[in-house]
């Protein structure tokens, strides 16, 4: 994580940089507000980063003694076979497509929207069979 947050931090800088040359040359306003912005990202996710490595201390990737083994373990759960990430990728393209068509096709693709987060969300989610009743 070191070497990530060093990366960010270090674009961050570089884009500061540029946008001070850009605008030392007389660039335009938008690209200026473009890089600005992408410096203030950059350094967001150096931030974030970072404060997450002072969290979690030293990862295996960090140890240059560490062997392939030490950074084995549960990754986390990923669903094998759920149908969910198609049914959120269709109303997202609905919704990009409703810009075109028309703001009708936009408010009921937003809606699906929300619906499919929702079941891919909370697909797993079961309720305690001792509280239902």
């Amino acid at each position: 994580m070191k070497a990530s947050w060093r990366l960010f931090a270090g674009l961050a800088v570089f884009y500061a940089m540029m946008a001070g040359i850009y605008y030392g040359v007389g660039g335009e306003a938008l690209g200026i507000t473009a890089i600005s912005l992408s410096a203030g990202l950059a350094g967001l996710i150096g931030f974030y980063v970072w404060f997450s490595d002072k969290r979690i201390g030293l990862l295996p990737q960090d140890n240059l003694d560490a062997e392939i083994a030490d950074g084995a373990g549960e990754l986390g759960f990923y669903s094998p076979h759920s149908w969910w990430p198609l049914a959120v990728a269709s109303s997202m393209i609905a919704a990009g497509l409703g810009l075109i068509v028309g703001w009708w096709l936009t408010i009921i693709a937003i809606a699906a929207l929300v619906v499919t987060i929702l079941g891919f969300t909370l697909e797993y989610e079961k309720p305690d069979p001792v509280s239902a009743h």
